[in-house]
């Protein structure tokens, strides 16, 4: 639990500010901003209405799953009951998607499940599950599109001194430095990202997010977990952090005071490894990471033109296929979407995309 914020004067960690500000139920935050008086993500035009994810960029996205399901079905022998876990689910777009792109076969056999803090929209299909927490036992998929960036995390900072210390933050987005970091959170930052001795250089403390990846992937019985995130790895973390905010489409400050999202990238390695200890002695199991594009291009979709001579001979289906080209190369785009990390870890199948 995290105190309730009395004023813009109350110093916390960004770990404690930004819980409250993304996930409180009351409280003050949203007073200095636009986030009312709950938490950012339980607002009810939900994280569509601030940013742009690829499942919101094109149904093709919600179809590469679709197929990558039925890959985990096949892998796990059909099985009677088939899970597919959406975790942080907005308001439900994903699995609506991904049930609509399965096989009537295999959408028959599928329970489905949405994972997220808010409440449940109205209008949300009665088969799919709303949940505040991952399903105790998955067989199936459990699929996690920009979740871990939202799983907030301690912000260090290196002193004139060259001491990384956590950055404290006031509601109204004023910073300041506060004690040296110790114990679990300097282990990590020694193993996953040590800071430089230079004055101004930051880091985001991941723990927070292993430990949930970690959680995450031991519901899954058998079958995969997968995480899809903005990310970075040990050869090139970002010297001053990512740590930054969107509101209604746009990136702005990060401002722990409800009315904005906050979110950092992912130290996606860090996360794998936590995974991979969680699990061990599984057989069968795999962990890896690739790129959205190399993801996506094993799952069918390639962006590439469609050729022109359709069209003369069809000139309605070649809008159609010019269109989906296009969406295709946004979800696949270098410098964009296609630049996002995927974390896949198999328990007791193969890797799927091989």
């Amino acid at each position: 639990m995290v105190d309730e914020v009395t004023g813009p004067g109350e110093w916390r960690g960004w770990r404690a500010a930004t819980q409250a500000a993304l996930y409180g139920t009351g409280g003050t935050a949203g007073t200095s901003g636009t986030g009312g008086t709950g938490g950012f993500y339980r607002r009810p035009e939900g994280p569509a209405g601030h940013f742009r994810t690829s499942v919101h960029a094109s149904p093709l996205f919600a179809g590469a799953v679709a197929r990558l399901l039925c890959r985990v079905d096949e892998a796990l022998g059909r099985p009677a009951s088939l899970d597919f876990v959406d975790m942080a689910a907005g308001r439900g777009e994903l699995v609506t998607a991904v049930l609509a792109a399965l096989p009537a076969d295999v959408a028959a056999r599928t329970r489905a499940y949405a994972v997220e803090v808010a409440g449940r929209p109205e209008g949300l299909a009665h088969r799919i599950e709303w949940l505040s927490e991952p399903p105790g036992q998955v067989t199936g998929l459990l699929f996690a599109n920009e979740w871990l960036d939202n799983v907030p995390v301690e912000v260090a900072e290196v002193d004139s001194a060259g001491v990384a210390r956590l950055v404290l933050v006031r509601e109204d987005g004023v910073e300041r430095l506060g004690q040296p970091v110790s114990g679990a959170d300097a282990e990590w930052l020694a193993r996953w990202w040590p800071p430089a001795g230079e004055e101004g250089l930051r880091a985001e403390i991941g723990l927070p997010r292993d430990t949930a990846w970690a959680s995450a992937v031991a519901c899954v019985v058998r079958g995969l977990a997968v995480a899809v995130d903005y990310a970075h790895t040990t050869d090139a973390r970002p010297p001053f952090g990512t740590l930054t905010g969107f509101r209604e489409g746009r990136e702005t400050a990060p401002v722990p005071d409800g009315s904005c999202d906050i979110t950092a990238h992912v130290a996606l390695d860090a996360c794998a490894e936590a995974g991979k200890r969680g699990r061990e002695g599984d057989r069968g199991a795999c962990v890896r990471l690739l790129t959205q594009r190399a993801a996506l291009r094993a799952l069918g979709i390639a962006g590439a033109r469609p050729p022109l001579a359709l069209a003369s001979t069809d000139p309605a289906a070649y809008v159609r296929a010019l269109a989906s080209a296009g969406e295709a190369a946004e979800l696949t785009a270098p410098g964009g979407l296609g630049d996002f990390g995927w974390l896949l870890q198999s328990v007791g199948i193969p890797d799927p995309l091989l």
